[in-house]
């Protein structure tokens, strides 16, 4: 089950396409989705987590917290909407697009992906990549 809620004024439109969606890329990694709240927020509220549990001072797209339950995927993901907007821009894509790839990154690192190296930060670019163009094909029909 997919929990979206929000600690600003985001609204993410179509919550059913966006958990059927996660729930599709979670199964194509052999995983389940347990329980899983995706938390929409701003700036300075993961900002404050960041300080707070990570003991980092700087701004961030996404904090992910989980933990694997044998196949199960259960956790909180936190995900700043001014910095998914500020990258859109930055990288000349749409904001779902963006958006799709920060959701999809976090549930990534839930299912075991790390992106410190820099193999594995290709790793993790190429799975973004491969489960964005899947949700372009969704939102399409």
């Amino acid at each position: 089950m997919i929990e979206f809620s929000q600690q600003n004024e985001f609204s993410l439109a179509q919550e059913e396409v966006w958990d059927q969606w996660l729930t599709d890329c979670c199964a194509q990694e052999d995983f389940v989705i347990g329980a899983l709240g995706y938390v929409f927020c701003d700036d300075e509220f993961l900002l404050g987590i960041n300080r707070e549990f990570l003991n980092h001072d700087t701004y961030t797209d996404i904090i992910t917290f989980g933990e694997l339950i044998g196949r199960s995927v259960h956790g909180e993901i936190y995900i700043s909407t001014e910095r998914v907007e500020e990258n859109s821009k930055e990288f000349c894509v749409g904001f779902d697009v963006e958006l799709a790839r920060v959701m999809v990154h976090g549930l990534l690192h839930l299912c075991g992906y790390k992106d410190a190296a820099d193999h594995e930060k290709a790793e993790m670019r190429n799975k973004e990549s491969f489960y964005i163009n899947q949700f372009n094909l969704l939102t399409t029909k």
